[in-house]
């Protein structure tokens, strides 16, 4: 069974889309939402759904997403961000990427919710990055066996990068598998911060990261 995670903080505007498209799917397994502490309405959004646990934790991605996890009881753990969609048909392609012993886990394909071209090229950039790296990043709704989950030991409780910590020990670990079917998430940060500027610290925040900088230190520069 499937356990579908969904770390939100004030997220109200998106949570009630995140979980529909779950369950038009015909997703029935769990769906764990874990509330940072929100003051907006995403808790009771998340309650009016039948089936949907909202367990509330301390704020941070890696907390929030460790917090839901213990409540989880599939043996699959996705990982989606509140402002997230998977796209329809993702469960089959799921299945069939996991009967290979050897993936331990992965993630979707990255799409930005917004139909301007100039983000197409933001895809096919990270499209090429996972291809070649295998380095999915959190916004691509990371899948992980629960057992390698529990191997690794859960995700690092750090202000930034836990997504990169994370998948880096799973190539350590086996295969990482990127689906075709799509993760589509919100163009809001892109088109608040600009396309360009956003590109730009994403990069930089990565190769700090990758010279040592402390994920402290880099929330800092990132959320500037």
């Amino acid at each position: 069974m499937i356990s579908v995670i969904i770390p939100a903080l004030n997220e109200e505007l998106h949570i009630e889309r995140c979980i529909d498209s779950l369950r038009a799917e015909g997703f029935s397994g769990d769906i764990i939402v874990a509330d940072g502490g929100s003051i907006d309405r995403t808790k009771e959004i998340a309650l009016n759904h039948t089936g949907v646990i909202v367990v509330e934790s301390p704020k941070g991605r890696g907390t929030q997403m460790n917090a839901g996890s213990a409540a989880a009881t599939g043996d699959i753990l996705i990982f989606l961000h509140a402002d997230t969609v998977l796209e329809q048909g993702w469960s089959r392609e799921l299945s069939a990427a996991l009967d290979d012993p050897s993936v331990v886990g992965g993630a979707f394909r990255f799409c930005i919710d917004n139909p301007s071209a100039k983000y197409r090229l933001v895809e096919s950039w990270v499209h090429m990055r996972c291809r070649l790296c295998r380095l999915p990043y959190g916004d691509q709704a990371i899948f992980i066996r629960r057992d390698a989950f529990r191997t690794l030991g859960r995700y690092k409780e750090i202000l930034l990068m836990e997504d990169i910590d994370i998948v880096r020990r799973m190539n350590k670990l086996g295969k990482i598998g990127i689906l075709k079917h799509k993760a589509i998430t919100s163009g809001r940060r892109w088109v608040s911060r600009g396309l360009l500027r956003t590109a730009v610290i994403n990069q930089i925040t990565m190769l700090l990261y990758q010279l040592g900088i402390s994920p402290k230190k880099l929330a800092r520069f990132y959320y500037q």
